[in-house]
């Protein structure tokens, strides 16, 4: 791996690989339960979908992104940083979009662990991929692990945020057919 901009890099890859694939992988995960559990509910507004689940999906991508953008052989660091930024900027608008979204939607009322786990975790990682992008010139081993622990955050937030989307729509589902408890 001597093709890296920085040999740094090289020590990294193993860790993207674990992060993109997982990431991809859930994202796959994701469309097949979706489409599962699809047959299970009710016909639902697609506010509370675009409000909660659409951006699980999202961080998903963006850790993938992140991953592919940190194992690609840059010929400077300085290109790598501009790649992070972008995805970071991106992420910062998407998650500001996706706040304004669950605030408005009136299907489901978030409590205060919704709004930790998707609201200001993400935004936060996606700040911290801002941040550490602008330190990738001048600190790279920092820079490097802030990077790192914004990739992993999105993938641990997404996993959260998939498992309490998907129980909610599995405990919130009408069965027809099921037996009702008393």
């Amino acid at each position: 791996m001597t093709d890296l901009a920085n040999p740094q890099l090289a020590s990294w890859q193993n860790f993207y690989v674990i992060v993109g694939s997982s990431a991809a992988a859930l994202i796959g995960i994701q469309f097949v339960v979706i489409a599962l559990i699809a047959n299970l509910r009710k016909v639902a507004t697609a506010d509370p979908i675009r409000a909660f689940s659409t951006p699980t999906v999202v961080h998903l991508g963006e850790a993938l992104v992140v991953s592919a953008i940190m194992s690609a052989p840059w010929s400077s660091l300085s290109r790598a940083s501009i790649a992070v930024a972008t995805c970071g900027l991106g992420g910062l608008a998407y998650a500001t979009v996706s706040i304004q979204r669950a605030r408005r939607q009136t299907a489901y009322k978030p409590v205060w662990e919704d709004w930790i786990c998707h609201a200001v975790l993400p935004w936060s990682a996606y700040a911290l991929l801002v941040v550490a992008a602008l330190l990738l010139g001048t600190t790279p081993h920092a820079a490097l692990f802030v990077i790192g622990t914004a990739a992993l955050s999105l993938l641990l937030i997404a996993i959260h945020n998939a498992w309490d989307s998907i129980t909610h729509l599995v405990v919130t589902s009408n069965h027809g057919d099921a037996p009702k408890r008393e």
